[in-house]
């Protein structure tokens, strides 16, 4: 699990090809530290635009302004972002306001609003993912591709809801998914795999994939909408080409509100992403 071979070939973080996910996370300078992008409708869940495809969206902005001031690149190190209200599909702004420049760090304040109002905000810490293999890792115990029984999210009737699959591959593993057959009971831990379509997956797909799984709270009965309250993610690595692995699981569920912790890890076996939020689950 820890291997960390062939990421001397994985290029640094930098604008991707013109893949859908590459092509969907553009922002558009306005000149004065503010972007504006199109919300797609490709990228939503339930119609509302999917917690980890913002989460992107504001790394990208911020990452955008630091080497817009004539810095070397950046990698988005640290999201930390909280949801105030839904955006629809459609143009937003970005606001973006360097809190500190440093030479390790620099930490950038954004926002995102549409029709005046602001719908997330975040800060976002940019820096130099690291190249070297890791020290010591604590990794889940999964295949680095998912098994041949997984189940195809785009091929399930929830596709026409969960509208990422149209533009990123997911797999669930069904051993520990109980809900998919009406059974209540089993843990809250589930395990994916992801990658986007016609492309290779980035740090900006990793926010996505640290978000991407249905909400665990499904395997307590509790299906419907699980809005995030606020979601918190660390990148570690730059993914290696091929499916990011996924797991996540729940350690608490208190009346409505229910945790997550997603740790996610590239096909060499490197932590990429490590994503925790707190929610408010479906009651059923």
């Amino acid at each position: 699990m820890n291997s960390a071979a062939g990421h001397g070939d994985v290029p640094a973080f930098a604008p991707a090809g013109a893949g859908a996910f590459a092509s969907a996370v553009r922002v558009r300078p306005l000149g004065d530290g503010t972007f504006t992008t199109d919300l797609p409708a490709a990228w939503t869940v339930g119609g509302r635009p999917h917690g980890g495809f913002l989460m992107a969206l504001l790394a990208k902005a911020a990452v955008a302004t630091h080497s817009g001031n004539g810095a070397p690149l950046v990698d988005p190190l640290t999201v930390s972002a909280q949801f105030l209200r839904p955006p629809g599909v459609g143009p937003v702004l970005l606001r973006t306001d360097v809190r500190k420049s440093g030479r390790r760090t620099t930490v950038v304040s954004v926002y995102l609003e549409q029709s005046g109002r602001s719908c997330v905000e975040a800060v976002v810490t940019t820096g130099r993912l690291p190249r070297e293999r890791a020290a010591w890792t604590d990794l889940p115990n999964q295949a680095p591709e998912p098994p041949g029984n997984a189940i195809d999210l785009a091929a399930m009737p929830s596709a026409s809801v969960f509208k990422l699959s149209e533009s990123c591959d997911v797999r669930l593993d069904p051993n520990g998914a109980g809900f998919l057959h009406g059974q209540v009971g089993d843990p809250l831990r589930l395990r994916l795999w992801a990658r986007p379509r016609g492309e290779h997956p980035d740090p900006l797909f990793a926010l996505v994939a640290g978000d991407i799984s249905m909400p665990v709270t499904f395997n307590l009965g509790r299906v419907g909408w699980s809005p995030t309250v606020q979601l918190t993610a660390h990148l570690r690595s730059r993914p290696a080409p091929g499916w990011l692995r996924i797991l996540v699981e729940s350690k608490a569920v208190h009346g409505m509100w229910f945790d997550a912790d997603a740790t996610v890890v590239d096909s060499t076996g490197r932590l990429v992403c490590q994503a925790r939020q707190l929610a408010l689950s479906a009651m059923g």
